[in-house]
């Protein structure tokens, strides 16, 4: 069975510390999270790859989920496709135009849902492995230089525009030297940290396109509970366009 990174390994590696020092030119803010929406878009090209999600919870034992994921981000569709554990096998979601569809092959039906619910019982949302533009959804509110681990980062708190998106606030800390993102802290409307997002690895899945190859994710409400996330299979390869339909998820089944 895989097991988690602990937290306090990972902080070891990722540790915010005082930025004095870090004093660099502020740049246009704006482009960087625009860099940060590019980096992951992959318009003219489609993007597929496994997901295996590892998930602990105090006094129980370790759950793993494994999702299929296909991207077409030209026209904002996705397919997710359970495979594990076997007791939902076959389960998925499904953008359709401007809908979100669940599919469970017990009952054969599909039902509207969300791209902010998250996937079975882990810490992992739709949102997590869709295409999304930050900049669409959120306005720069507040701006300062850190440093984690390593790594000089600048720290962008950004507040939603819109209730479509899962948190109304996250704050990411991007690296200076590369346009990667190495945190995500997401908060509610009464301004409590929900989940923070550690991004300790990135795969360049297609020359200047940039996926993290592992994710953290931790529950910061309810605490001791967290997924890890690990990807494998990623490819830009070509799919056909029954992929991105409701007869395709039934014929898979």
């Amino acid at each position: 069975m895989k097991r988690i990174l602990s937290l306090a390994a990972l902080l070891a590696a990722f540790v915010l510390l005082p930025a004095a020092n870090a004093a660099a030119a502020e740049p246009d803010f704006e482009a960087m999270i625009r860099e940060v929406d590019k980096l992951q878009d992959f318009t003219g090209l489609d993007f597929s790859g496994v997901f295996t999600i590892a998930s602990e919870k105090p006094g129980e034992k370790q759950s793993v989920q494994q999702i299929r994921m296909f991207r077409r981000d030209a026209k904002k569709q996705f397919l997710i496709l359970i495979q594990l554990p076997e007791a939902q096998k076959g389960q998925g979601y499904l953008k359709e135009d401007d809908n979100v569809w669940f599919y469970d092959p017990t009952s054969r039906k599909f039902t509207h849902s969300s791209v902010k619910e998250n996937l079975s019982d882990s810490e992992a949302k739709n949102s997590d492995f869709t295409n999304k533009s930050i900049l669409e959804d959120y306005a720069i509110e507040k701006t300062e230089p850190g440093v984690l681990g390593k790594f000089p980062i600048w720290i962008v708190t950004l507040k939603a525009k819109t209730g479509e998106v899962s948190y109304d606030r996250m704050k990411l800390s991007i690296r200076q030297d590369k346009t990667l993102v190495l945190k995500e802290e997401d908060f509610g409307a009464s301004g409590r940290l929900m989940r923070t997002t550690l991004f300790p690895k990135y795969a360049e899945v297609a020359p200047g396109k940039f996926f993290p190859s592992q994710m953290l994710l931790i529950d910061e409400i309810n605490k001791g509970e967290k997924s890890q996330v690990t990807m494998s299979e990623l490819s830009v390869e070509r799919l056909p366009d029954k992929v991105f339909t409701k007869a395709f998820i039934e014929q898979v089944n």
